[in-house]
């Protein structure tokens, strides 16, 4: 049997394991969806509607991040992409390294027939399997350290090649959690899935950033409404600048609220979208 034979044998074992598992209400109708793409792909019969979960994410898509304050505050919901392209675990190392250059990304999740996220196979774990393959094929030859060919070819599956568990976020985590656990784990992006583990979206340190490119105007605005609500009686004397996410605030000696509201209400102004630094001289003489 051929590499291509053995690949559609799986797909196939594949197919009839999803629609049996929906049956029961152990795989959603988009598995057997799914399952039924693959097939039909590789047989050249190829519809051409794919799994949404397949899609390449839109480039020029256009987020809107949610109009409330608090960089921190804000969601992973708010910046993920959910547009994934993912594969299933049998689908082979070629396939995995096609999707990866055809849609300039370096991992993948890997799903199960229930949608839950198994593993995630990078661009390092491929070519890390490789070295280690050439390396086998130095030190032996033939293909009983495989026990046969399909062994052979099973070894080169997502399943073998994933990184498994995979480091997962919640869509209602806070930029700050998905941040610090790309940080703490050295990834670089992180699949966001609901409560039973299914996979919702993806979220990347780029998708992160975004929290950054609220307007200045806006920053502005979100500021002075921290500001009347910490300090009403002197918040007009303040005059709010912002350039670059950098907020400035200036008054007169004379016209500068109380430094407890004032530094209330600046420890607040931290917590708003886009806020880079905020520079105080509210209250402070200023150079002519």
């Amino acid at each position: 049997m051929g590499r291509g034979d053995m690949h559609l044998d799986a797909m196939l074992r594949h197919l009839g394991a999803a629609y049996y598992d929906s049956l029961y209400g152990r795989a959603a109708p988009s598995d057997v969806r799914r399952a039924v793409h693959q097939v039909a792909t590789h047989i050249g019969e190829d519809s051409g509607s794919a799994d949404p979960a397949h899609r390449t994410p839109r480039s020029e898509q256009v987020r809107h991040l949610r109009k409330h304050q608090g960089r921190w505050h804000s969601r992973v919901a708010d910046v993920m992409a959910t547009d994934v392209v993912s594969v299933d675990r049998i689908t082979p190392f070629k396939e995995i390294a096609r999707l990866l250059v055809e849609h300039r990304i370096s991992g993948v999740p890997v799903l199960t027939l229930g949608r839950q996220v198994a593993g995630v196979v990078t661009e390092g774990d491929l070519l890390g399997t490789r070295d280690r393959q050439a390396g086998s094929r130095r030190r032996w030859t033939g293909t009983l350290r495989y026990g046969g060919d399909r062994a052979r070819f099973l070894r080169l599956t997502a399943e073998q090649l994933m990184t498994a568990p995979a480091v997962t976020i919640h869509p209602d985590a806070t930029i700050a959690a998905a941040a610090k656990a790309m940080s703490q784990h050295r990834v670089k992006r992180l699949p966001v899935v609901d409560p039973e583990g299914k996979l919702v979206g993806l979220v990347s340190r780029r998708d992160l950033l975004a929290v950054f490119l609220v307007p200045d105007d806006e920053i502005a605005r979100q500021v002075r409404e921290v500001l009347a609500g910490a300090a009403p009686g002197s918040a007009a004397a303040i005059t709010v600048a912002v350039s670059g996410g950098v907020v400035t605030l200036t008054s007169e000696p004379d016209a500068a609220p109380p430094r407890g509201p004032l530094t209330a209400a600046i420890d607040l102004a931290w917590d708003i979208d886009g806020v880079v630094d905020i520079i105080d001289h509210a209250g402070t003489a200023q150079p002519t």
